[in-house]
């Protein structure tokens, strides 16, 4: 048997969610013949309210999870972390911890998009369902949107309709009976005509770092991973430029999570890796505001 140990992080919204899995897998090189099957994976997890604040949160919330699991970071074979669409700021923050954890443990990172997220928690609440809307409050009084079907023989989500932004009674519904996972009915009440014409609606079904953790896995074991310099946000909605402080807030994220593989204090002054998102701009504090306000 060969285990994966493998860390999620999500701060996509409100909240710090921060995921730990240990699971088995059976050995591609033991000799043929039956095999017992794995185990289910074992998994420690933090979810917590702590609104703009979820960077100081993350490091000690994985700290506590390695610790209670009685593993060490070296022991991390992957990193997956919600990729997007979400706040701005929180999903920058999971990129750089991310990313900086990555890059010192010399591991492969797995971005797992947020609606992607609310599928696999609408599933993981209910094995049947195999069809899922999910969409989230993008504010602006519009949608993040997606549409996933689950591939038995590949035991994997298939996009049918990859993330998008639209107005609530404008998303494209399936062909099909479906679930409507996120908090996008709560929030638009009527206004989200997919809500009335879904088999059944999940509102809890919303990004969490556990069901990061299941997607995230899969991917790892099929291959699907990234180097760490290629960990991005998926933003969905036009970004302008980051502001200068965005930038530094990503860099010191990256100096914080490479201080803790050391123990050492993280020098937030000094620079980190290159930041991927883009270039200062005076415009970009206005729409940086303007979006996350509106999802804390």
């Amino acid at each position: 048997m060969t285990k994966t140990v493998l860390l999620a992080l999500d701060t996509s919204t409100e909240f710090c969610s921060v995921a730990l899995l240990s699971a088995e897998s059976a050995d591609a090189a033991s000799p043929a013949g039956p095999r017992a099957p794995a185990s289910a994976p074992r998994v420690w997890t933090r979810h917590e309210a702590t609104g703009a604040v979820s960077s100081a949160r993350l490091l000690p919330a994985i700290r506590e999870l390695f610790d209670e699991a009685g593993l060490a970071l070296a022991d991390c074979d992957a990193i997956g972390f919600g990729a997007g669409p979400g706040s701005f700021t929180g999903l920058r923050t999971a990129t750089g911890v991310a990313q900086g954890l990555a890059f010192g443990l010399d591991c492969p990172v797995v971005p797992v998009g947020t609606l992607l997220a609310c599928a696999e928690s609408a599933r993981l609440r209910d094995p049947s369902v195999t069809r899922v809307l999910a969409a989230l409050d993008a504010r602006m009084d519009e949608v993040y949107w997606a549409d996933y079907a689950w591939d038995d023989g590949a035991g994997e989500w298939r996009t049918v309709h990859p993330a998008s932004l639209g107005a609530p009674d404008a998303l494209t519904l399936p062909d099909q009976p479906f679930t409507l996972a996120g908090n996008a009915a709560a929030t638009f009440g009527e206004r989200l005509t997919a809500a009335s014409a879904a088999r059944s609606v999940d509102r809890e079904a919303v990004p969490h770092a556990l069901p990061v953790a299941f997607a995230a896995l899969r991917a790892f074991r099929a291959g699907r991973t990234l180097p760490a310099d290629q960990a991005a946000p998926e933003y969905i909605r036009d970004k302008v430029a980051q502001t200068t402080e965005e930038r530094m807030a990503a860099k010191a994220a990256q100096v914080r999570a490479a201080a803790a593989l050391t123990g050492q204090p993280g020098n937030e002054s000094q620079p980190g890796k290159a930041d991927q998102s883009g270039k200062t701009d005076k415009t970009g504090r206005s729409a940086q505001t303007a979006h996350d306000e509106g999802t804390r």
